[in-house]
């Protein structure tokens, strides 16, 4: 059997959960499938895009990490506690552009226990390239400035939930601030 092109599986599913008599959770069931679809679409587009850099998503969310900072470097365990990922996901992230050349690794100076995780040179250069792509997905995702802002909102609560910290107004775009005139 073909798979209709034109039937969309998540409202299927969800007339499917209300058909079952569970129409209280049919709502959540498709927000949920949903979001995990849109993910792994975006994840898709992002790994493409980072393909040729050699690059994944979760190493260049380091090396960006890193290319924010003021001195190219942070503790390890810094970097999972931004990234919000486990620590053995960030040791095996590094250890990889380590490999590739692109970060260096090193006790700290003060504390011989704590490793500090520095972009090289080389990883600098990725970096630019990388972000410039992955810039250009983000700046033509399919929804406008408005509903990003209001997606990002109405997620807000599920990170709470999961003991994230989580500002509760966007923040104001750069071109934004730089029109206001600053009060008297």
């Amino acid at each position: 059997m073909t798979p209709n092109p034109r039937m969309d599986p998540i409202s299927e599913a969800r007339r499917q959960w209300e058909a079952h008599g569970w129409s209280d959770a049919a709502p959540g069931m498709a927000a949920v499938t949903t979001i995990v679809r849109v993910q792994q679409i975006l994840v898709s587009r992002i790994e493409e895009t980072l393909a040729p850099l050699q690059l994944t998503f979760p190493r260049f969310e380091i090396l960006r990490l890193l290319g924010f900072t003021r001195r190219g470097q942070l503790p390890m365990g810094k970097i999972g506690q931004r990234l919000q990922v486990h620590p053995a996901s960030v040791t095996s992230a590094v250890k990889r552009l380590e490999r590739d050349g692109l970060i260096t690794r090193q006790p700290d100076d003060t504390d011989r226990r704590v490793v500090i995780a520095a972009i090289t040179l080389h990883g600098r250069s990725i970096l630019e390239d990388a972000t410039k792509r992955i810039n250009e997905i983000f700046e033509t995702l399919e929804l406008d400035q408005e509903d990003l802002d209001s997606l990002v909102a109405a997620l807000g609560p599920f990170r709470l939930t999961a003991g994230d910290h989580v500002d509760h107004q966007p923040q104001p775009r750069v071109e934004d601030t730089a029109q206001r005139t600053p009060p008297p």
